[in-house]
């Protein structure tokens, strides 16, 4: 069990606790150290027992609760709450904005222990009748429990892609020769995954004999092309059925969105799908470059495969350095030195560190004379580390009046400044456009930082105007960043094509809080894939060398002292 694992269980543990009206100091004790096990920078089953116990805000009742976890992988006091706690309690604590004392308020004054008793409560206004709630609260939790249930069955991509080439892989072991492919939206690497789809070119009757052999999988639907199945009862795998001679047709016909089919057809390409020997051989016949699965979405792409000017689009491997993480100077993982130690060993040419200004007290946000304290170490390590650099950044918090976090003598001290809103998140579209304009106006904000603040399937982004936050980044020379976190992924792939014709620069940036997060850059590099953006577009393409020049001009451009 790692950390991670005991903290969940802790902060589970004391949610519970506060629900059944228990001791608030014990409950606030597991919170506590759900908190501080959290943030350990060694994991809990390599430390001495003995020195468990030593650590700030572990006490003997979290230290034996530990303990019994590391050695036993159970926690007993948690299963009794688990027991005593109906499963649509557990559910209802997935909600925005309920908070246990009043999920207690409204199981016990209410009766309500189901996620649809309670949106049928706010429905009918019965929330404004308990102690604490008002008609604004009772909205939000409605409004909370429809995005819920309509996210219920849907993935990340991220948290699918393994699970979807190994499946792949899987059936093409099991079922060899006959020829397997993922499809779908799947293979379109799309950032939302309701189902895995696979085309298998053999009769629906023996695909359901031989899948039905596999652990996990239970048939849920039939027909005479597809079978629906239910892996480890939560993700839909549809598997589609086709003769061995119209494999890639099916192949095609199964991969492009709807949009991109109707347009292929209205192209005359229709004629040309049925018994090709390739998905190649498809788009030679009909005049065009092959568009790869990723780009078939239906924007400008068969238009630019029949001019023969598809974009070669950038790959992981044109990253050239990580901008946009944080270190433990403010909510970061690891020290300075040792992101910037494992950014090199993955050959990497510099890293951008960027940690939470002042305003962001909750991420131990930068004060001036930390700053300055930073930038000392930044320019001991960049002689160390030569000729690998970190640059000198912050991702200042956009003030509610658009304003950034420090004076401008403190933001000329940066490199670059990466502009993002962190607070006060819901905001009518006319105030969210006048914050983000007025931050993108500054001369100091090099980058706007994820640029509405959504996480996918967890809170929708504060409503804006995309266009004219383009059109404001293009006249005044920002970079839109495309935050690689598979979470966010924002700037979303749609409004690329627009940035790419206003000339706006994007930059993929793994918003990493630790050494591991670098790698959400891959997720950033899909997304930007179905974008058509190119390295050349792409400020973390640039070399150190490139980049150094790039902000040097900026910085002449804008009359900011370097």
């Amino acid at each position: 069990m790692d950390n991670y694992a005991i903290s969940d269980n802790f902060s589970l543990l004391s949610k519970l606790m506060d629900i059944h009206g228990e001791n608030s100091f014990k409950a606030k004790s597991f919170a506590s150290a759900a908190f501080t096990i959290e943030k350990l920078p060694t994991p809990l089953k390599d430390t001495p027992r003995e020195e468990i116990f030593r650590i700030k805000g572990i006490g003997e009742s979290t230290g034996k609760s530990i303990l019994e976890m590391l050695d036993t992988q159970q926690f007993p006091l948690l299963n009794h709450y688990l027991e005593i706690t109906p499963a649509g309690i557990l559910e209802i604590m997935k909600i925005k904005g309920l908070g246990p004392k009043k999920i207690a308020t409204i199981w016990k004054e209410l009766e309500i222990e189901s996620m649809g008793e309670l949106l049928y409560a706010c429905n009918e206004n019965r929330l404004m009748l308990l102690k604490g709630f008002g008609a604004k609260t009772q909205e939000s939790v409605r409004q909370n429990i429809e995005f819920y249930l309509s996210n219920r069955h849907r993935f990340l991509f991220a948290e699918v892609a393994a699970t979807g080439q190994q499946l792949e892989k899987q059936l093409q072991q099991l079922l060899a020769p006959i020829p397997v492919s993922l499809t779908g939206a799947f293979r379109r690497h799309s950032i939302i995954i309701d189902e895995i789809e696979l085309l298998i070119a053999a009769p629906v009757a023996i695909v359901q004999q031989q899948l039905a052999t596999l652990p996990g999988f239970s048939l849920t639907t039939t027909n005479d092309t597809n079978l629906v199945w239910q892996l480890e009862e939560k993700l839909k795998i549809i598997t589609h059925s086709c003769e061995p001679a119209q494999f890639h047709a099916t192949l095609f016909n199964t991969t492009g969105s709807t949009a991109f089919i109707d347009q292929f057809h209205a192209a005359g390409g229709a004629a040309f799908i049925s018994g090709a020997t390739s998905e190649e051989a498809i788009f030679t016949a009909a005049g065009m470059d092959f568009i790869p699965p990723f780009l078939r979405e239906g924007a400008n792409e068969i238009s630019l495969a029949r001019q023969h000017q598809l974009p070669e689009v950038i790959v992981s491997s044109d990253i050239k350095g990580i901008i946009h993480s944080h270190s433990n100077w403010s909510d970061g993982e690891s020290s300075l030195e040792e992101m910037a130690t494992a950014a090199k060993a993955q050959g990497f040419e510099y890293l951008v560190i960027s940690d939470h200004s002042r305003s962001a007290f909750y991420a131990n946000g930068l004060h001036i004379e930390r700053i300055l304290a930073q930038h000392a170490e930044i320019d001991a390590l960049n002689i160390k580390l030569a000729p690998f650099r970190i640059f000198k950044s912050i991702e200042s918090d956009i003030l509610n009046d658009g304003a950034l976090d420090y004076p401008d003598e403190i933001l000329a001290k940066f490199d670059l400044v990466i502009a993002s809103v962190h607070s006060n998140l819901k905001m009518t579209e006319e105030k969210a456009m006048a914050r983000l304009i007025k931050a993108i106006e500054n001369p100091y904000t090099t980058i706007l930082g994820h640029m509405t603040g959504r996480l996918l399937l967890s809170r929708n982004g504060y409503p804006v105007d995309h266009k004219a936050i383009i059109d404001a980044c293009a006249a005044n020379n920002v970079v839109i960043e495309l935050n690689a976190h598979p979470r966010r992924l924002d700037i979303d792939w749609t409004w690329l094509h627009y940035a790419l014709e206003k000339n706006v620069l994007i930059s993929i940036d793994p918003d990493a809080h630790s050494i591991h997060g670098f790698q959400d850059i891959q997720y950033g590099t899909l997304a930007a894939q179905k974008g058509g953006i190119t390295k050349a577009n792409n400020l973390s393409s640039y070399t150190v060398d490139m980049l150094n020049n790039y902000l040097l001009q900026r910085k002449q451009q804008k009359n900011i002292p370097s």
